[in-house]
């Protein structure tokens, strides 16, 4: 197979891979919930966390991370002749994997807010940059406990860390875009910090099967 025969399976791969709500798994045979149907209605970890438990919201972080680390590594060991064209493709892939989160073909193209599996992508791609953008959400979250404000702005930031770092224009381009998606899904999360009625970060102690869906801070 030709190296764009394996690109074009890659980025297929990561979207399908990205597509698996394990947060909605791991709601279901932990607690028997529907995790869309509780505290924000979010498939990703910030909410399993709030209403499975920190360990499995842990576990959900780590699994919706490895489905964009893992495709876009492999475009390190796969393909590209250069370093150049390892870029393009790094960055193609790893906003395949972003939107199969975001827009699952699994669960009815109602996904997560992506920002665990743009994690995943940026640290094949740039583990620094991940330390700094990692920085800023850390600062964020412990000043104001807002998780959705602190996941926005270290989104916002890697473009620039990519930047200083050197990585080409096309690599910074699809980061400038991912970051943008997940600004987007976050628009509910704006508009309730707008309002001053963003739910602060908080982890419930036990679940209620009836408890009632309300806004939520939860970025995933």
């Amino acid at each position: 197979m030709d190296m764009w025969g394996i690109f074009i399976g890659l980025v297929i791969g990561a979207y399908l891979l990205a597509s698996i709500p394990f947060g909605r798994v791991v709601g279901k045979r932990i607690k028997g919930l529907d995790i869309t149907k509780v505290g924000s209605g979010n498939i990703g970890a910030a909410n399993v966390a709030r209403e499975v438990g920190l360990a499995w919201g842990i576990v959900t972080l780590l699994a919706d991370a490895l489905k964009g680390f893992i495709p876009v590594a492999a475009v390190v060991y796969l393909l590209g002749p250069s370093p150049e064209i390892k870029e393009v493709l790094k960055g193609l892939v790893g906003l395949a994997a972003l939107l199969g989160h975001q827009f699952p073909v699994y669960n009815r193209f109602k996904g997560g807010k992506g920002v665990a599996t743009c994690l995943g992508v940026f640290l094949a791609i740039s583990p620094i940059s991940c330390l700094f953008s990692g920085t800023i959400f850390l600062v964020v979250v412990a000043l104001w406990r807002y998780i959705s404000l602190g996941s926005m702005a270290a989104a916002l930031s890697m473009p620039g860390w990519l930047s200083i770092g050197g990585h080409s224009d096309v690599l910074i381009i699809a980061s400038m875009a991912m970051s943008l998606l997940i600004v987007f899904r976050h628009r509910d999360n704006i508009q309730r910090l707008v309002k001053g009625n963003e739910r602060r970060w908080h982890i419930r102690g036990n679940h209620d099967s009836r408890s009632i869906r309300r806004p939520s801070s939860s970025s995933e």
